[in-house]
């Protein structure tokens, strides 16, 4: 990497990309106006200024643009990936050339990620911005000479929250953390339409097979996998769903599709995709019963739900036919296709989320973020905790989208809602 890729303020794979990765960063204002509204309405005022935030989270053209809003409502800005496959080069460089601290580049090995959270971590952030909460964690564990110009956090998906609600169970989390990956706005469409979304196009761009026809197993039945299950059977293909919890299970067999243990669908799918946010869900045991080219991938956050290392164990070769496609072979001769080393295959084979949707989610962050520095400007602190976002957020980021896409809606009567806050009528 040349020294005019890295330097005391930024490092990233090729600073040339930068002109590249600004189109794209403006195609994705173009596509999200709620941040973009809320970027106009706050600008001026500068609420942010004299902070310092914090991120580690997918560096995509969506990512960068409330990494400027955030810097243009006055926070100095420090940023790294959240996956080592996630980060788009041009998107990065074009951060850099635009004077943010980003450390991020795609195909970081385990040391360099953690060099990355490191220099976000010596801005000395007040508010962190996390997705999987790595940032939170390594701060608590490994820099806790920085917590205590902490006020607070915002966490952008479920793995994450599991991670900090764990960490507060325990006693062990310092500071308020704004559970953004749980508002209504982010959850039931982020989560579902835009990994059911995502998902099939990282498929796509990674084998160019054809879903119709195929059997889809879906492994886990919650947000994402209910949309990923959705897209595939838009495509053509049979979906079958695997769960430990029986009341998802319940809902995907109402809702049309078959319902079975890993074991016996490992006998019959095609396309396997995990979605649970769990660890070792696909394993050598279940590649060993897979059909002859059976494809596997993950749209979980970390890369623990299909084991790679496990069926490589049991491989006598591997190689990679396509980007993001590995083969393993069987002593026996049969094949399976590994995407995106098991890690998010809609973000290492694909751009991640439509910016439509990432809108709302990115909305959401900003929001939180304006809230916790508001809190602390008023000396209101909030204890360590992970807290919900509030319905009224979630009803201002719906409101500001519908008025985006020029949709109205009623409005209650002051009769409808005294009714509605009443008991005495009744038949």
């Amino acid at each position: 990497m040349g020294t005019e890729n890295e330097t005391a303020n930024y490092k990233v794979k090729d600073i040339a990309l930068a002109k590249e990765g600004r189109l794209k960063i403006e195609w994705a204002e173009r596509h999200m106006p709620v941040l973009m509204s809320l970027r106009a309405k706050y600008k001026q005022k500068k609420p942010l200024k004299n902070l310092r935030i914090g991120g580690c989270l997918h560096v995509t053209k969506e990512t960068a643009v409330l990494v400027e809003t955030l810097r243009d409502l006055g926070a100095k800005v420090a940023w790294s990936g959240c996956n080592p496959l996630s980060t788009q080069d041009d998107i990065a460089a074009a951060l850099a050339a635009g004077g943010i601290s980003v450390y991020a580049w795609r195909g970081v090995s385990k040391e360099e990620y953690y060099w990355c959270i490191d220099r976000v971590i010596d801005l000395k952030p007040n508010i962190t911005v996390d997705d999987g909460a790595d940032l939170v964690f390594y701060l608590h564990e490994k820099r806790q000479e920085h917590m205590a110009s902490v006020i607070g956090g915002c966490e952008e998906t479920t793995t994450g929250i599991v991670r900090l609600k764990a960490m507060e169970r325990a006693g062990l989390l310092k500071y308020p953390m704004m559970s953004v990956a749980e508002a209504k706005t982010k959850a039931d469409f982020d989560n579902i339409w835009g990994t059911g979304q995502s998902t099939m196009d990282g498929i796509l761009r990674s084998t160019n097979i054809m879903f119709a026809g195929k059997t889809i197993v879906v492994a886990g039945y919650g947000h994402v996998g209910s949309g990923i299950a959705a897209r595939a059977r838009g495509l053509g293909g049979n979906v079958v769903v695997t769960e430990v919890d029986p009341l998802p299970a319940l809902t995907a067999r109402m809702e049309g599709f078959q319902v079975m243990p890993m074991k016996e669908a490992a006998k019959v799918g095609d396309i396997f995709i995990t979605a649970t946010g769990c660890t070792k869900v696909i394993t050598a045991e279940h590649a060993a019963l897979m059909k002859d080219g059976a494809i596997l991938c993950n749209s979980g956050h970390f890369n623990v739900e299909v084991d790679v290392a496990s069926i490589e164990k049991i491989s006598s070769k591997k190689r990679e036919v396509r980007p993001n496609n590995v083969e393993y072979t069987f002593r026996s001769g049969r094949k399976v296709f590994v995407l995106a080393e098991g890690r998010l295959v809609n973000l290492a084979s694909a751009e991640g989320h439509p910016s439509e949707v990432m809108d709302m989610s990115f909305a959401n962050q900003l929001l939180s973020i304006l809230s916790l520095a508001g809190r602390a400007g008023k000396k209101e602190k909030l204890d360590p905790g992970v807290y919900e976002v509030g319905w009224e957020q979630d009803a201002l980021v719906a409101r500001l989208k519908l008025e985006s896409m020029e949709i109205a809606i009623d409005k209650l009567t002051a009769e409808q809602m005294k009714y509605l806050s009443s008991y005495g009528k009744g038949t």
